[in-house]
């Protein structure tokens, strides 16, 4: 069953390291997660899933101690997902999941065994919820971390440019993640996220499916657009 929940973005910036000059500007971001990590910590589960959004290479289960790299952003920097299993994974995270390990790593979590999952983010919402019911059937006491961005549209400069459609999708998305609406959240317009650029959305109905009955509540941590991207930070428990 799922017992709690984080929800964090997954800009490759919120390593300082990938930043540089601007990593500052992220500061909040960074301890917003870190604060939600601390929900999923305190819940004391057995299984931690980390999901987020993938390419096709990336998609699909990533086990304990796969490695990512923020290489490709120009930084040699490379993360492991969980403890080390002494094997050598064949695939790479993708980014979503080698920021989550990251996070991870700077939390110092630790013990917990910890699965990744790269979601497509064309993925219908009926098979974003059916996943995240499998997760939440297994009878060990599970916690998610749910890597996703809102949308990228927020203003002119961002990767989107501006669309007056982005500050309504997000707002209505932040709004339910804070209060754990698994409803609103699966009510989530697919083919709007789509063209709001909104990675976070198929993970989010991920959670919505896993969190169904549970009665989690939720509290929202994190609610910016520094890039124009729409960055949310969300704890259930």
């Amino acid at each position: 069953m799922l017992v709690a929940a984080a929800v964090c973005p997954c800009p490759p910036l919120l390593v300082p390291a990938v930043a540089e000059g601007a990593a500052p500007e992220l500061d909040a971001a960074r301890a917003a997660c870190a604060d939600a990590l601390g929900v999923l910590a305190a819940a004391r589960p057995d299984r931690l899933v980390v999901m987020g959004p993938a390419e096709q290479s990336g998609r699909g289960p990533h086990p304990q101690g796969a490695r990512g790299s923020f290489r490709g952003f120009g930084v040699d920097l490379d993360v492991r997902l969980g403890s080390d299993t002494g094997s050598a994974p064949e695939r790479a995270l993708p980014t979503s999941l080698a920021v989550a390990a990251w996070l991870l790593e700077r939390t110092g979590w630790s013990g917990t065994p910890v699965e990744g999952l790269g979601v497509g983010e064309p993925l219908a919402t009926e098979r974003c919820v059916a996943a995240g019911r499998d997760i939440a059937s297994r009878p060990e006491r599970v916690a998610m971390l749910v890597m996703g961005d809102g949308s990228a549209c927020r203003s002119l400069k961002a990767p989107g440019y501006l669309d007056e459609r982005a500050e309504p999708f997000d707002a209505e998305a932040a709004r339910a993640l804070g209060a754990a609406d698994v409803a609103a959240l699966i009510a989530l317009d697919v083919e709007l996220a789509y063209e709001l650029k909104a990675s976070g959305r198929a993970p989010w109905q991920v959670l919505a499916g896993a969190a169904e009955g549970t009665g989690l509540s939720g509290a929202l941590l994190y609610d910016e657009a520094p890039y124009g991207v729409g960055y949310l930070v969300a704890a259930w428990s």
